[in-house]
């Protein structure tokens, strides 16, 4: 039986900015399964400067290589750059339905800004990602970078992407949520 194949869809935070891929808490993730004996196939389809529309104009590409689950972590960028909440809402509702319709679960990874655009703003940002796994009936992990964001050791020096040791505890705060998302995959095959 062929381990689940798990597609993280994401941006420089799920690239591993200035890392080896096998630094990226993606890799760090399915390393830290197999420890625990859950075997994963890991594709990481993160791409720098990414926002959803870049994230849902690569999607069709993504399907293709047939994920079991699927794992997004978008919207950070759009969040920085100021774009409109609803785009940002409706690109991510728009990925997570086409994976759904292509038969793949979904992961949604929540992320929160700086309040650079004020408060409401970026609590605005905040709330899409519980309103669309509510909607969507998607797991969600409240905020990826819980104990990474604002820690400036763990932080490269731009004080946006994680260092090496930032990806470990990004994985840390993954794993729950994964291995979760992984058991409840009802394949057909096992």
């Amino acid at each position: 039986m062929a381990a689940p194949r798990v597609v993280f869809l994401g941006d420089s935070l799920t690239a591993g900015y200035t890392l080896e891929e096998s630094e990226a808490f993606p890799a760090r993730a399915g390393a830290l399964l197999e420890e625990a004996g859950i075997a994963i196939q890991v594709v990481n389809a993160g791409v720098s400067g990414d926002t959803s529309a870049g994230g849902l104009r690569r999607l069709s590409w993504v399907l293709r290589q047939k994920p079991d689950l699927l794992v997004v972590e978008l919207g950070a960028n759009d969040g920085l750059r100021g774009l409109p909440l609803e785009s940002t809402l409706e690109n991510l509702r728009q990925i997570i339905e086409r994976a759904q319709a292509a038969g793949a679960e979904v992961l949604l990874l929540g992320m929160k800004i700086p309040p650079n655009y004020g408060p409401d703003y970026a609590q605005g940002f905040a709330d899409i990602f519980p309103r669309l796994a509510e909607e969507t009936h998607v797991s969600l992990v409240p905020f990826l970078l819980e104990g990474v964001g604002g820690h400036e050791k763990l932080n490269l020096p731009d004080g946006i992407h994680p260092t090496a040791e930032g990806h470990a505890r990004v994985a840390k705060t993954l794993l729950p949520y994964l291995r979760e998302a992984v058991a409840g995959l009802g394949r057909e095959d096992v």
